[in-house]
């Protein structure tokens, strides 16, 4: 399909920019709609736990080729206009001492990874709507000063399910989305049946825009307020899949949001309201190509956060295999 096809009446409609808006209102009413509060048996995981032994053995069974592609970034140490808090990483002891054998060389490595510039998961006690985090849980009590006694990163564990990739750059014929654009649940319908892919109950589903392929030859911008993204009207669709995870090569929003006085509102969603934990910043290049080539957007996707108690999320570098 070609942008030709688009504009001559496709049944693939156009990207758009981040509209419509959606009102205060509004956005409760969603936020009511897709709320899960009370559903898992243990709520500091939320849908991470919707995979069953059977969604694993399901996920293995997409393994075919062998391919593995990787969807982490590198670690940046470089300031720039995505990365005010660049990550650490410095030599600690370098191996030039005499006897005893063997010498060492050692370094060490600090990030504060909740941003732009370093691929992470958001844990559950990440997000707070009105002072409350997924499951009613009060934030201000259960989140202090030495970590979060709720939500946390430590309560997930990993994760092996089954991928699904929904490449929009695919559906609309483009080398990316510009930043601004908004996804819609209709273009999730779309994406689906482009790609002969279906989202199903546990499912991690990854979003790309192209993101990192614009940020490579057009260069780096800060996307704090500019991105594509997922408008407000794809989170019902989604919660009705019910997926255990949601990511992408942006952090899921679109930007600016298309809610007035509400900077995430899927991060709102997702996290607060479903108790579905976030991707952030997954390099879905690779991925891109792989699922072209391999001729098929389902897979085997790996999650191993690092073990933090009280943390609220992670680096990650999750893996997709084919």
């Amino acid at each position: 399909m070609c942008a030709e096809d688009i504009r001559a009446g496709s049944p693939y409609r156009s990207p758009t920019r981040n509209g419509p808006s959606v009102t205060q209102e509004d956005f409760e009413r969603v936020f009511e709609e897709v709320k899960t509060w009370g559903t898992y048996s243990n709520p500091s995981a939320g849908a991470w736990q919707t995979v069953a032994s059977a969604s694993v053995v399901e996920a293995a069974a997409l393994v075919r080729s062998g391919r593995v592609v990787t969807t982490a970034l590198p670690w940046n140490t470089v300031s720039g206009p995505s990365n005010a808090n660049p990550a650490l990483h410095y030599m600690t002891d370098l191996g030039v001492r005499e006897a005893p054998e063997p010498s060492c060389n050692k370094d060490f490595i600090g990030v504060d990874y909740h941003g732009k510039a370093v691929s992470h998961l958001d844990a559950l006690s990440h997000i707070a709507y009105k002072g409350l985090l997924y499951d009613g849980q009060t934030s201000k009590d259960v989140v202090t000063a030495t970590g979060a006694d709720f939500g946390s990163v430590s309560s997930l564990g990993s994760l092996v399910a089954p991928g699904v990739l929904l490449d929009f750059t695919v559906l609309f014929d483009v080398p990316w989305l510009e930043p601004g654009t908004a996804i819609h649940a209709e273009d999730i319908l779309a994406a689906e049946e482009k790609l002969g892919v279906k989202i199903t109950a546990g499912d991690a589903v990854l979003i790309r825009t192209g993101h990192f392929r614009r940020t490579h030859e057009l260069g780096i911008w800060d996307s704090s307020d500019l991105s594509a993204g997922l408008h407000v009207d794809c989170m019902p669709l989604l919660a009705e899949r019910g997926i255990s995870v949601l990511g992408g090569d942006g952090d899921s929003d679109v930007r600016p949001s298309p809610t007035p006085g509400i900077h995430s509102p899927i991060h709102i969603l997702a996290i607060t309201a479903m108790g579905l934990p976030l991707l952030d910043n997954l390099d879905l290049e690779a991925l891109g190509t792989a699922c072209a080539e391999e001729d098929r957007y389902r897979f085997m996707f790996v999650v191993a956060p690092l073990n933090i108690p009280r943390g609220t999320g992670s680096p990650v570098n999750p893996l997709a295999v084919f």
